[in-house]
């Protein structure tokens, strides 16, 4: 779990000094790797062009890393892990089942990626499926429809409980929303009106180009172009992040991801929590970030997200057998707490590169247990 407060220790070395300092050292110490891992996040970082931050934690030792992990980071679809945590723990309590199907309705179509939107309205799709496509490929009308059916306020519970159920600060999460509403909160920084917007109004407008797009709105809401309160998406979506909805810093988000991992939330057991991981297992998007960085070494369940400028990638990093065996294998064998976003260049595949150098660096740095033959 994340490092005690130093009043928190200070009260405890009164009782207790030997136990709790040994234990405190163990989480607030800094291995050998971490300065490497400075190193090397910096220069990614400066060939990047833009902004990367990483949050790394050992679920064994309980050490912890963090480059630019305390600040708010925009965190795309990786909200959609308490959606699918909020829906199993429904399962768990008998009120629903993964084979009850949800009605597909026109309000429910977002874009992005995944095959849901490829369904006529009117067609049931089961809450198994749904979970699937939200999770594998990070299918946005599929998670709108099952935080529908969980409730936004529910979701919102649930990632705080995570969060504070590993010992972190669930107030330093910003409010989660629907994947419409996203889509409502950047366009009405534009146009109040455009928060009024359907899905499909946001599907027809992402079919024009960026530099497009405040034209095309305006000429949505019949509206003079000139009404427009932010000139460009960009300054949209800016005044959009500022205002915290689906944010967090890193570290907080790692809190919510090991819960996964240790559980201690009733409501939530462990066979809830691995059917959730395994799921995150078979994700098939984003192969080309940290997981490419982190190679056959390590399975890696994780979520992704991608939004305007900014890309994610957050899971638990578990060492194959063939590693953890090894005569180079550290002490620990984790799992450990990856979360790493990026936010910089328009184009999508320096912000992939980036991620995919991060998990590089941490597997030659030994960040994750052991060391390869390119790091002393």
């Amino acid at each position: 779990m994340r490092r005690f407060k130093r009043w928190l220790l200070g009260a405890a070395l009164l009782v207790a000094l030997p136990v709790q300092a040994d234990w405190y050292f163990e989480v607030d110490k800094q291995s050998h790797w971490q300065a490497s891992l400075s190193t090397r996040i910096a220069a990614i970082e400066e060939a990047f062009n833009g902004e990367v931050g990483v949050y790394v934690q050992d679920l064994a030792s309980g050490e912890a890393f963090s480059w630019k992990a305390e600040a708010p980071w925009y965190l795309a679809s990786l909200v959609k892990v308490p959606v699918a945590a909020e829906i199993l723990a429904r399962r768990q309590a008998g009120e629903l089942t993964l084979d009850e199907r949800l009605t597909l309705t026109p309000r429910h179509f977002v874009d992005g990626a995944g095959p849901v939107n490829w369904h006529d309205p009117g067609t049931p799709i089961s809450i198994g499926y749904l979970l699937e496509q939200m999770i594998t490929v990070s299918d946005n009308t599929a998670s709108d429809m099952l935080i529908e059916r969980a409730g936004l306020d529910a979701v919102n519970a649930r990632a705080r409980a995570m969060i504070a159920a590993a010992g972190g600060d669930p107030g330093k999460l910003g409010p989660i929303t629907t994947l419409v509403g996203v889509r409502q909160g950047v366009y009405g920084q534009m146009h109040p009106h455009a928060r009024e917007l359907a899905g499909t109004d946001f599907m027809a407008l992402r079919q024009h180009r960026l530099a497009e797009r405040p034209a095309a709105l305006a000429s949505r809401l019949g509206v003079a172009r000139q009404s427009l309160a932010a000139a460009d998406y960009d300054t949209a979506f800016e005044a959009y992040e500022q205002g915290g909805e689906n944010t967090a810093p890193l570290a907080v988000y790692g809190d919510l991801l090991a819960t996964l991992h240790t559980g201690g939330l009733a409501d939530l057991d462990a066979a809830e929590r691995q059917a959730l991981v395994e799921m995150m297992l078979r994700t098939r998007s984003g192969e080309a970030r940290l997981k490419r960085g982190l190679g056959e070494e390590f399975r890696f369940a994780h979520k992704t997200g991608t939004q305007h400028r900014r890309s994610c990638d957050a899971g638990l990093a578990f060492a194959s057998s063939s590693v953890a065996s090894s005569s180079v294998a550290a002490s620990s064998a984790g799992p450990w707490v990856v979360v790493a976003c990026t936010r910089g260049p328009v184009a999508l595949a320096p912000h992939e590169q980036a991620l995919a150098r991060v998990g590089e660096a941490l597997v030659v740095t030994g960040a994750l247990g052991h060391t390869t033959s390119d790091e002393p």
